[in-house]
């Protein structure tokens, strides 16, 4: 056994020699760790259960005096000799290689820990962070592109783009850091200090994963903690300001609401078509700063829809808290391109537009979606991760045409349709995936998920008239069919593509 390590006295600028550091993982977070620690002169094992696409990565480390195991059973056991775990998001504290550092007093870091703790003091780049159920990426890829736009070294990182830890050992410094941080993340965070930090929305999602939607709030509201200057709240969400008031920030932070209406003092919102700040002004109890207009956000002509718009005022208060222009929010904002998979636009055809948003993973997402269009086809389905329907097929119902359910755990959608919408007409492709289901199948022997996808598409035609929207927001996770939510979309797309030429 070596000797104890006093781990909270190392950096990036301390000697590691004789740490020995296991990395839980060895996908892009856990590579990222270990190829970091590694360099810093860390004795260091990377364990992961899948070799798949890893091969190459595995075989650089070791050539660089780093230990890889790969494949079933390699994460069974933790080895004797162990100063640090550095876990991947995602490993839920209950896997055995988890539960055995515990059971041996063994710290447990996220990447996220590990990448604060690497910082370097003689340049401390400020983080300003994002969570929530939905609309992280997007509000930090928005966030990106204000801080570029005022001419800062802007990066986005954490669970979207370059891997943290990455980001924080560049040789150049960034000048600020946009960070997208999930539960998983933050529920192995432990001592982050993020400059200004934003819950956006919270609502069932992992509750195969969590034991409770209390202990998924808690991990979610950990983002606040030891907040220096703004911790950015969703008005119409009352559970993140509660988050809020529990926190411990530093003296002087301060509770910045965002909200679709008008804004109070000390938020932002909207009046009329204009997103205006009355949170980061001198005059801010008399009058607002104008930051741009409703139309500086929409994409290829069509208007941002409501939590689109709720994303940017998250953004802009997040950049303002920082000190960026008025100027920079709006030319941030205007030039800002979602990413594929959210509510694009397919096709326009026989007067139905096609929309992926793939990216709709749960039900809150999807409700979000669903309220943007009327009348509206919906696809949905997938792995429900254990989340409730009731409330989104409740609040839809008025404005569905009909539905489309695809996917392992459709029978869910299809029961709360049955219970709240039951003169919706409804399609099910793919009977035979689950066993039983509330209404008669298009097909039971679907050959390819893009077999799926063109059945859904051309049950979803069936149903739609002129004027009408198909919506691909499945509610769910891709998984039980598809590689990922992308590969969903680009399915959708080419099916959509195929049928309307």
């Amino acid at each position: 056994m070596s000797a104890p390590h006093d781990l909270d006295s190392l950096g990036r600028h301390t000697p590691w020699d004789g740490v020995k550091a296991v990395v839980a993982g060895f996908g892009v977070s856990g590579f990222a760790a270990a190829d970091n620690l590694n360099h810093l002169g860390a004795d260091v094992t990377a364990l992961d259960e899948s070799a798949a696409g890893k091969e190459e990565k595995a075989e650089l480390l070791e050539v660089l005096g780093a230990s890889i195991r790969l494949g079933e059973g390699a994460t069974a056991t933790l080895p004797e000799d162990v100063d640090v775990l550095v876990t991947s998001p995602g490993w839920r504290p209950d896997a055995p290689l988890l539960a055995q550092a515990r059971a041996r007093g063994i710290p447990v870091w996220g990447e996220v820990e590990l990448a604060w703790r690497l910082r370097d003091p003689a340049h401390a780049t400020p983080w300003l962070a994002v969570t929530g159920t939905n609309g992280k990426t997007t509000t930090v890829q928005m966030l990106d592109a204000i801080l570029r736009a005022a001419g800062l070294r802007s990066v986005a990182v954490g669970n979207v783009g370059l891997p943290i830890v990455e980001a924080v050992m560049d040789p150049e410094p960034y000048d600020v850091l946009a960070v997208e941080l999930s539960s998983f993340q933050l529920h192995y965070t432990d001592s982050m200090s993020a400059q200004s930090a934003a819950v956006l929305n919270l609502a069932e999602d992992h509750l195969d994963w969590y034991a409770s939607m209390a202990d998924y709030a808690a991990d979610k509201g950990r983002i606040y903690e030891r907040v220096q200057r703004a911790c950015v709240y969703n008005v119409a969400d009352p559970e993140t300001e509660r988050l809020v008031r529990e926190a411990d920030v530093v003296e002087g932070a301060r509770a910045v609401g965002f909200t679709l209406g008008v804004p109070g003092v000390g938020m932002l919102g909207l009046v009329e078509d204009i997103l205006v700040d009355r949170a980061f002004i001198e005059e801010r109890g008399t009058s607002a700063a104008e930051l741009c207009h409703l139309a500086d956000l929409e994409v290829d002509g069509h208007p941002a829809a409501p939590h689109q718009v709720a994303n940017a005022l998250a953004a802009a208060a997040l950049a303002r808290s920082h000190g960026v222009s008025q100027q920079a929010v709006r030319d941030g904002l205007r030039g800002f391109r979602p990413d594929g998979h959210r509510i694009a636009v397919v096709a326009t055809h026989e007067g139905v537009t096609w929309i992926d948003d793939s990216k709709a993973t749960n039900p809150h997402a999807a409700g979000a979606s669903l309220q943007a269009y009327d009348p509206v086809v919906w696809v949905a389905g997938g792995l429900a991760k254990g989340a409730d329907f009731d409330d989104l097929v409740r609040s839809a119902a008025p404005r569905l045409r009909g539905v489309v359910l695809l996917g392992r755990d459709r029978d869910v959608i299809a029961r709360a349709l049955a219970r709240h919408a039951p003169d919706v007409p409804v399609k099910v492709v793919g009977g035979d995936q689950t066993g039983a289901t509330h209404v008669p199948a298009v097909t039971r022997t679907p050959d390819t998920p893009e077999q799926v996808m063109r059945q859904v598409v051309d049950a979803a035609a069936g149903l739609a008239r002129p004027g009408d929207t198909v919506l691909l927001a499945p509610g769910c996770a891709s998984m039980d069919m598809f590689a990922s939510y992308a590969a969903r979309g680009d399915a959708f797309t080419a099916a959509v593509r195929e049928r309307t030429g």
